[in-house]
């Protein structure tokens, strides 16, 4: 049973695998205002395109969006409309931690399938949910990829860790304190903000103090360009900046060239990566929006094809979504999405990471060797 299914739901990203199927009433959670609008705008557009190709492959879908604004409580919110009111099948979203952390046992209340497309705090699929599957990557993985590809080409010894106040700032400034200790850096400074706040210079001043070898950072757009903006101004000039995906691995992040060049960030997913289809997918997104992808995008448009391709094949009912969810395995612009248990995780996709690194105005995969599109410039290469 369990091979047949993986090949039927594996067929849905193999171009021409066209067959009739009865619409199913799917739920879409996202941040399409508020302060991650931006990043928000991203997974839209992967929904979208995922939207037509499920129609053309003879997978309609009938969508339910629902706007958070970023805020956990609107979240939950939904959730409760979209399992009681819409009786969807399964529900796609939301954007942040925070906002999927507290929708994910909404979830398992109402025994709704729910997949998780870009939110990475760690406690998310450590919680026992089964009703909760991970396309993302965990913070964890974040930090992984950014420190090994760090000492892979440098010899630092030292750092700093500043991190938004948030599910995911603090997550992922937990995951870089365990990995660095464990790697043998030594964390000199470990400084926590308000998100949204207008200043950041004291902070950044004390991080200066310490002389970090390495900055990471973890932050949403606005305050990832603001981050470097009064880096530059207080002369903070470590080995590397190092960002945890999100802001810095967005578009408008990188074409702030007089801040962003040399910064790395962790991804899910680059335009450049030998996956099946990922270039392709890379060029529709920027004739249809007019702009480039960023990883969320790519995250979005593969975790609603996941989710339609499961719920159609079970006919809508939630149990045997569930199930389809539990027991397949797909390959596509991601590379394979499985959900597994394991190492205190429920329903978690192993993703690979990458490490990228703003050049010229563009992220470029600059790690691991063997996805790499560019050499890594190191150390930082100092303010324009």
């Amino acid at each position: 049973m369990r091979p047949l299914l993986t090949l039927l739901l594996a067929a849905l990203l193999v171009p021409g695998s066209a067959r009739a199927a009865a619409p199913v009433k799917l739920g879409i959670i996202n941040s399409v205002t508020g302060p991650e609008a931006p990043i928000g705008e991203n997974l839209t557009g992967g929904y979208k395109l995922a939207e037509e190709d499920l129609k053309a492959r003879g997978t309609p879908v009938e969508l339910v969006w629902e706007d958070d604004t970023g805020k956990p409580q609107i979240a939950m919110g939904a959730m409760e409309k979209l399992a009681t009111r819409d009786r969807v099948a399964a529900v796609v979203g939301p954007y942040t931690s925070a906002s999927s952390n507290a929708t994910a046992k909404r979830a398992e209340q109402y025994k709704v399938p729910l997949v998780i497309p870009a939110a990475s705090k760690e406690e998310i699929t450590k919680q026992g949910l089964k009703w909760v599957f991970r396309v993302s990557a965990t913070t964890d993985d974040y930090a992984a990829i950014l420190l090994d590809m760090a000492l892979s080409v440098g010899k630092p010894r030292t750092i700093a860790i500043v991190n938004e106040n948030t599910d995911f700032g603090v997550s992922a400034a937990k995951s870089a304190r365990a990995l660095s200790e464990k790697r043998g850096l030594k964390v000199v400074a470990e400084e926590a903000y308000s998100k949204g706040s207008p200043d950041y210079r004291s902070t950044l001043t004390k991080v200066k103090s310490a002389s970090p070898d390495l900055v990471f950072m973890v932050s949403y757009v606005a305050d990832a360009i603001l981050l470097m903006r009064q880096s530059r101004e207080i002369g903070l000039s470590p080995q590397a900046f190092l960002g945890a995906g999100a802001g810095f691995a967005t578009v408008q992040f990188a074409s702030e060239r007089d801040v962003s060049n040399g910064v790395f960030s962790s991804t899910q997913w680059t335009d450049d990566v030998k996956w099946p289809g990922a270039k392709a997918f890379f060029d529709r997104y920027k004739k249809r929006f007019g702009k480039e992808p960023t990883y969320h995008a790519a995250c979005a448009y593969v975790s609603l094809l996941i989710a339609a391709e499961a719920a159609s094949q079970a006919g809508g009912d939630r149990e045997k979504t569930r199930a389809a969810l539990d027991q397949g395995s797909w390959n596509g612009i991601m590379g394979q999405v499985k959900f597994v248990d394991g190492n205190g995780y429920t329903n978690q996709n192993r993703h690979p990471m990458l490490a990228e690194q703003v050049q010229q105005g563009r992220q470029v995969t600059v790690y691991p060797p063997d996805l790499a599109s560019a050499k890594p410039i190191w150390p930082f290469p100092g303010w324009r």
